[in-house]
């Protein structure tokens, strides 16, 4: 028998008022006359049709399996909520759902999310970026912004993006229209150089004469040839009081290599071992990425690679780099880097 609407209610407490008995007024409305009954009862004590609240369904935890499976995961970030659940006895004595411990942890804020990547960094790795971080507290924006930041990157033709989304039906997981190829080497690839500071970018340098096999990567001959002599000399000739940073890659940490700089009078800054995510290039290289992606016609060839890197290159903002470089004297973020 279906339930009376919110209407028909009113219209039964009127039909009551002008007179009319429980019965026929359940004949008029097709329902049970203790339906009337209970309905005349609610009005009379609450002045009210509508139904009263109902507690809902019972929650299966208590307020202290509740905190345990918060601290669990807060302990144990990486633990899944089904395997919190399976070790969780409910009120119905059994155990709780996934669902049921994904909604205690969102209530408390944790939110499931991909983890950032980083290097396995040991104990001397940490102390040293945190000896490194000690001695540039104290730098002020006017020392960042007289630093350039350099670093090299490996652009390749498959770029396999975890983010990527694909709108399908059930049972057309590998369809064609529905699959992304990619290399699981990335295919042919290009090395960059770039280097960013305030009110600075230059590159991109595209490293020729690169190949497969030992010695075809990046030396120190081809870094001081491509990079040092025709870029990096020429800008410290003009900006003298600069500062160049690149990392401990083995052609930038060779003996030919520092005796250029040193020769040079350039002064360069020591760099923890490990420490990718505290450079700001590293940003740049993203943008650069964001940009390749938005390229219609994907590159087949390293020449249409080529092409596409320089164009995205122009495209991104000038004022990018202050962008990135700004931040470096703000108060650090919590996690955002590591120590």
């Amino acid at each position: 028998m279906p339930r009376l609407t919110s209407a028909e209610r009113e219209r039964a407490i009127r039909r009551l008022e002008d007179g009319d008995t429980p019965e026929t007024v359940a004949a008029t409305f097709q329902c049970h006359i203790s339906t009337i009954y209970r309905l005349l009862q609610r009005f009379v004590i609450t002045g009210s049709t509508a139904d009263a609240e109902r507690s809902g369904r019972p929650r299966v935890t208590t307020p202290r399996q509740d905190r345990h499976i918060f601290r669990s995961h807060v302990a144990h970030p990486f633990r899944t909520a089904a395997e919190t659940a399976r070790t969780v006895i409910g009120t119905h004595q059994a155990p709780i759902s996934r669902q049921t411990a994904s909604r205690r942890l969102r209530f408390r804020g944790l939110r499931n999310c991909r983890p950032a990547r980083g290097p396995v960094l040991t104990v001397r790795h940490r102390q040293a970026r945190l000896h490194w971080a000690q001695g540039h507290l104290n730098w002020n924006n006017v020392r960042w912004q007289n630093v350039l930041f350099s670093d090299e990157s490996r652009f390749c033709i498959d770029h396999a993006d975890g983010r990527v989304r694909v709108w399908r039906r059930s049972g057309y997981r590998y369809a064609d229209n529905c699959v992304v190829e990619n290399n699981a080497w990335g295919g042919p690839s290009l090395m960059l150089w770039g280097a960013i500071g305030h009110n600075q970018v230059l590159g991109p340098v595209i490293f020729q004469g690169l190949g497969p096999g030992p010695g075809n990567g990046v030396t120190a001959q081809r870094y001081m040839d491509q990079v040092l002599h025709p870029h990096v000399l020429p800008f410290f000739q003009a900006h003298g009081n600069w500062v160049f940073q690149h990392d401990n890659a083995r052609p930038h940490t060779a003996r030919a290599t520092q005796d250029l700089l040193h020769r040079s009078g350039i002064q360069v800054m020591p760099w923890p071992a490990l420490s990718p995510d505290i450079n700001p290039i590293e940003q740049f290289w993203d943008l650069l990425q964001t940009q390749l992606n938005r390229v219609v016609s994907r590159p087949t060839t390293v020449a249409h690679l080529d092409r596409a890197v320089r164009q995205a290159w122009t495209n991104i903002p000038r004022q990018a780099s202050n962008t990135l470089i700004g931040p470096l004297n703000a108060p650090p973020m919590p996690g955002r880097h590591r120590c």
